[in-house]
């Protein structure tokens, strides 16, 4: 099923059950999508690369305003976007684990021969590929670095 297809499908279930926050959090994903395709002038389908991307965004931008709102000790603010991020991350892929990601860096660092931080952008490039909607890239990075290092 598309995502957006899925999303109105979350829609309905969650104006059914009165749930403001899920409410809010589907309508942001599909109004990204409408941006996303009249963006391009296509009404066809997004590609599920694309999707995943706009899904990432999302959360990122969720967890972002978070901690901004933790640094300013608006802690309301920043649970409500976190509950929110929670309702979006069920569109991705489960996520990797810190030591998963760390044995796929390694994988990548053998195969390219990588040995210093010169490195780093085959390494991130090769690694935000094949961990495409599994990580996110401030957590590759992180890793990356650690292991080049």
């Amino acid at each position: 099923m598309a995502l957006e297809q899925e999303v109105m499908q979350k829609m309905k279930e969650a104006m059914k059950a009165k749930d403001s926050v899920a409410l809010a959090s589907l309508r942001s994903i599909k109004s990204e999508i409408l941006k996303a395709k009249t963006a391009t002038s296509s009404k066809e389908d997004m590609s599920e690369a694309d999707e995943l991307k706009l899904v990432q965004k999302l959360v990122k931008q969720r967890k972002d305003s978070a901690q901004t709102y933790k640094e300013q000790n608006r802690d309301d603010l920043a649970e409500a976007e976190l509950a929110e991020v929670k309702v979006i991350e069920q569109f991705l892929p489960a996520q990797l684990s810190e030591e998963e990601i760390d044995k796929e860096v390694k994988s990548i660092i053998e195969d390219t021969g990588a040995d210093s931080m010169k490195d780093m952008g085959k390494v991130m490039g090769l690694a935000s590929q094949r961990l495409a909607g599994k990580a996110d890239g401030k957590t590759i990075s992180k890793i990356v670095k650690e292991n080049l290092s």
